[in-house]
């Protein structure tokens, strides 16, 4: 077993995939229409067979849980960074809005930033011994 795909809901999936292809920089891998919705997923431009799907919140149990989680401040998902200092400068100078600034945290230094979609999204970079 293995894991090849994960998922996050989002309110829009057209500004999903604007937020995370032309600011994280994923890549688009599938778009799918689906009646009023679509498979929408992205991965990274490194490669790899993990996938991101942007599900849309248009449920009211997955509309209910994006929004506990963003009232608590708990990111939806973490992605690893391998600079986390200079990801944290490149998002803020595509004005994205960070609710947790760099901080060490046992092995890790992490950060927080909103995805414009609903969620919170953790970074993280594993610190050297």
């Amino acid at each position: 077993m293995r894991i090849n795909l994960t998922s996050i809901f989002v309110d829009d999936q057209d500004k999903a995939l604007a937020f995370y292809t032309q600011v994280l920089g994923f890549v688009k891998s599938q778009e799918i229409p689906l009646g009023a919705y679509k498979w929408l997923s992205v991965r990274s431009p490194e490669g790899g067979d993990t996938e991101l799907s942007l599900e849309p919140n248009a449920n009211s149990a997955a509309f209910a849980y994006q929004q506990a989680l963003m009232s608590q401040g708990i990111p939806s998902t973490a992605f690893e960074s391998d600079n986390l200092e200079a990801d944290v400068k490149r998002l803020k100078e595509h004005g994205v809005r960070f609710t947790m600034d760099p901080m060490d945290s046992g092995a890790v230094r992490l950060a927080i930033f909103a995805d414009t979609c609903g969620n919170l999204i953790q970074i993280y970079q594993h610190r050297k011994k």
